[in-house]
Protein backbone atom coordinates (compact mmCIF):
# COMPACT_ATOMS: atom_id res chain seq x y z
CA UNK A 1 0.00 0.00 0.00
CA UNK A 2 2.93 2.33 0.65
CA UNK A 3 4.04 1.86 -2.97
CA UNK A 4 0.54 2.82 -4.11
CA UNK A 5 0.65 5.87 -1.85
CA UNK A 6 3.90 7.14 -3.36
CA UNK A 7 2.61 6.31 -6.84
CA UNK A 8 -0.36 8.65 -6.37
CA UNK A 9 1.81 11.30 -4.68
CA UNK A 10 4.07 11.36 -7.75
CA UNK A 11 1.05 11.56 -10.06
CA UNK A 12 -0.73 14.46 -8.32
CA UNK A 13 2.48 16.49 -8.10
CA UNK A 14 3.32 15.71 -11.75
CA UNK A 15 6.59 14.26 -10.57
CA UNK A 16 8.66 11.20 -11.31
CA UNK A 17 9.72 8.59 -8.79
CA UNK A 18 11.27 5.13 -8.79
CA UNK A 19 9.71 3.01 -6.06
CA UNK A 20 12.38 0.45 -5.30
CA UNK A 21 11.15 -2.93 -4.12
CA UNK A 22 7.55 -2.27 -5.16
CA UNK A 23 5.76 -5.46 -6.17
CA UNK A 24 3.35 -4.61 -9.00
CA UNK A 25 1.50 -7.91 -8.67
CA UNK A 26 0.34 -6.87 -5.19
CA UNK A 27 -1.45 -3.78 -6.55
CA UNK A 28 -2.12 -4.92 -10.14
CA UNK A 29 -5.72 -3.64 -10.28
CA UNK A 30 -4.67 -0.27 -8.84
CA UNK A 31 -1.86 0.01 -11.39
CA UNK A 32 -4.34 -0.74 -14.19
CA UNK A 33 -6.78 1.91 -12.92
CA UNK A 34 -4.06 4.52 -12.43
CA UNK A 35 -2.86 3.85 -15.99
CA UNK A 36 -6.44 4.54 -17.16
CA UNK A 37 -6.06 7.93 -15.46
CA UNK A 38 -2.95 8.64 -17.53
CA UNK A 39 -0.29 7.82 -14.95
CA UNK A 40 2.85 6.48 -16.62
CA UNK A 41 3.90 3.32 -14.79
CA UNK A 42 6.89 1.32 -15.98
CA UNK A 43 7.36 -2.00 -14.23
CA UNK A 44 10.97 -3.00 -13.71
CA UNK A 45 12.59 -6.02 -12.12
CA UNK A 46 13.35 -4.20 -8.86
CA UNK A 47 10.45 -1.74 -8.63
CA UNK A 48 8.24 0.64 -10.59
CA UNK A 49 8.95 3.97 -12.26
CA UNK A 50 6.05 6.40 -12.00
CA UNK A 51 5.59 9.73 -13.76
CA UNK A 52 2.77 12.05 -14.71
CA UNK A 53 2.95 15.14 -16.89
CA UNK A 54 -0.70 16.00 -17.50
CA UNK A 55 -4.05 16.31 -15.79
CA UNK A 56 -5.54 12.91 -14.86
CA UNK A 57 -8.35 11.36 -16.88
CA UNK A 58 -11.52 10.37 -15.02
CA UNK A 59 -12.32 6.71 -14.38
CA UNK A 60 -14.67 4.66 -12.24
CA UNK A 61 -13.34 2.45 -9.46
CA UNK A 62 -14.94 -0.25 -7.31
CA UNK A 63 -13.05 -1.55 -4.29
CA UNK A 64 -12.87 -5.32 -3.97
CA UNK A 65 -10.93 -7.88 -1.93
CA UNK A 66 -7.49 -8.86 -3.28
CA UNK A 67 -6.73 -9.09 -6.18
CA UNK A 68 -9.28 -6.31 -6.79
CA UNK A 69 -8.77 -2.59 -6.25
CA UNK A 70 -7.62 -2.17 -2.62
CA UNK A 71 -9.90 -0.24 -0.31
CA UNK A 72 -6.77 1.17 1.34
CA UNK A 73 -5.92 3.02 -1.90
CA UNK A 74 -9.46 4.33 -2.41
CA UNK A 75 -8.87 7.65 -0.57
CA UNK A 76 -5.69 8.24 -2.59
CA UNK A 77 -7.49 7.47 -5.84
CA UNK A 78 -10.13 9.99 -4.80
CA UNK A 79 -7.47 12.70 -4.49
CA UNK A 80 -6.10 11.87 -7.96
CA UNK A 81 -9.58 11.85 -9.51
CA UNK A 82 -10.51 15.12 -7.79
CA UNK A 83 -7.93 16.76 -10.08
CA UNK A 84 -9.15 15.04 -13.27
CA UNK A 85 -10.87 16.42 -16.36
CA UNK A 86 -14.31 14.97 -15.72
CA UNK A 87 -16.62 12.95 -13.53
CA UNK A 88 -15.57 9.73 -11.79
CA UNK A 89 -17.46 7.40 -9.49
CA UNK A 90 -15.86 5.39 -6.70
CA UNK A 91 -17.85 2.55 -5.18
CA UNK A 92 -16.66 1.35 -1.77
CA UNK A 93 -17.61 -2.32 -1.38
CA UNK A 94 -15.46 -3.27 1.62
CA UNK A 95 -15.91 -0.85 4.52
CA UNK A 96 -18.73 1.26 5.88
CA UNK A 97 -17.97 4.93 6.53
CA UNK A 98 -14.86 4.89 4.33
CA UNK A 99 -15.65 8.37 2.97
CA UNK A 100 -15.13 10.24 6.27
CA UNK A 101 -12.35 12.33 4.71
CA UNK A 102 -14.46 13.69 1.83
CA UNK A 103 -15.60 16.77 3.76
CA UNK A 104 -11.95 17.67 4.36
CA UNK A 105 -11.11 17.32 0.64
CA UNK A 106 -14.13 19.45 -0.23
CA UNK A 107 -12.84 22.14 2.14
CA UNK A 108 -9.65 22.08 0.04
CA UNK A 109 -11.71 22.81 -3.08
CA UNK A 110 -12.61 19.32 -4.28
CA UNK A 111 -16.11 18.72 -5.66
CA UNK A 112 -17.18 15.36 -4.26
CA UNK A 113 -20.65 14.16 -3.31
CA UNK A 114 -21.27 10.92 -1.46
CA UNK A 115 -24.34 8.72 -1.50
CA UNK A 116 -24.05 5.57 0.58
CA UNK A 117 -21.24 3.47 -0.83
CA UNK A 118 -20.62 5.81 -3.77
CA UNK A 119 -18.61 8.98 -4.24
CA UNK A 120 -19.21 11.12 -7.32
CA UNK A 121 -16.09 13.14 -8.04
CA UNK A 122 -16.15 16.13 -10.36
CA UNK A 123 -12.61 17.13 -11.25
CA UNK A 124 -11.44 20.62 -10.33
CA UNK A 125 -8.54 22.74 -11.56
CA UNK A 126 -6.77 22.92 -8.22
CA UNK A 127 -6.90 22.22 -4.52
CA UNK A 128 -6.10 24.86 -1.92
CA UNK A 129 -4.23 24.30 1.32
CA UNK A 130 -6.37 24.66 4.47
CA UNK A 131 -6.24 23.16 7.98
CA UNK A 132 -7.67 19.60 7.87
CA UNK A 133 -8.03 16.72 10.30
CA UNK A 134 -7.07 13.12 9.50
CA UNK A 135 -9.97 10.87 10.57
CA UNK A 136 -7.99 7.64 10.05
CA UNK A 137 -4.78 6.21 8.59
CA UNK A 138 -5.64 5.99 4.87
CA UNK A 139 -7.62 9.23 4.89
CA UNK A 140 -4.63 10.90 6.53
CA UNK A 141 -2.36 9.69 3.74
CA UNK A 142 -4.88 11.04 1.22
CA UNK A 143 -4.90 14.43 2.94
CA UNK A 144 -1.09 14.55 2.87
CA UNK A 145 -1.29 13.72 -0.84
CA UNK A 146 -3.88 16.46 -1.41
CA UNK A 147 -1.67 18.86 0.54
CA UNK A 148 1.27 18.07 -1.75
CA UNK A 149 -0.85 18.95 -4.78
CA UNK A 150 -2.57 21.97 -3.22
CA UNK A 151 -1.66 25.61 -3.63
CA UNK A 152 -0.65 27.16 -0.33
CA UNK A 153 -0.04 25.55 3.04
CA UNK A 154 -1.97 22.56 4.33
CA UNK A 155 -1.98 21.83 8.06
CA UNK A 156 -2.97 18.29 9.01
CA UNK A 157 -4.12 17.51 12.54
CA UNK A 158 -4.38 14.11 14.27
CA UNK A 159 -1.38 12.80 12.36
CA UNK A 160 -0.96 9.98 14.85
CA UNK A 161 -3.27 8.06 12.51
CA UNK A 162 -0.74 8.45 9.69
CA UNK A 163 2.16 7.42 11.93
CA UNK A 164 0.49 4.03 12.51
CA UNK A 165 0.98 3.06 8.87
CA UNK A 166 3.80 5.15 7.46
CA UNK A 167 7.22 5.21 9.09
CA UNK A 168 9.04 8.56 8.76
CA UNK A 169 6.70 9.76 6.02
CA UNK A 170 7.75 13.40 6.29
CA UNK A 171 11.45 12.42 6.03
CA UNK A 172 10.80 10.37 2.89
CA UNK A 173 8.78 13.19 1.33
CA UNK A 174 11.43 15.79 2.23
CA UNK A 175 14.06 13.66 0.47
CA UNK A 176 11.82 13.73 -2.60
CA UNK A 177 11.66 17.53 -2.52
CA UNK A 178 8.43 18.17 -0.60
CA UNK A 179 8.20 21.09 1.78
CA UNK A 180 6.77 19.29 4.77
CA UNK A 181 7.47 19.47 8.47
CA UNK A 182 6.11 18.09 11.71
CA UNK A 183 5.14 20.81 14.16
CA UNK A 184 4.51 20.17 17.84
CA UNK A 185 1.51 22.06 19.15
CA UNK A 186 1.99 23.11 22.76
CA UNK A 187 -1.43 24.65 23.37
CA UNK A 188 -3.52 21.55 22.70
CA UNK A 189 -4.50 19.48 25.72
Amino acid sequence: IEAGTFLVMAAVTKGEIFIEGAKPEMIRMAINKFRECGVNILEKENGILVSMDKKPEPTDISTLPFPGFPTDLQPLATVLLSLSFGVSIITENIFENRFTYISELNRMGADIRTDGHHAVIRGVDKLTGVPVTAPDLRAGAALVTAGLAAEGTTEIYDIYHIDRGYENLEDKLTKLGAKISRVKLNNIK
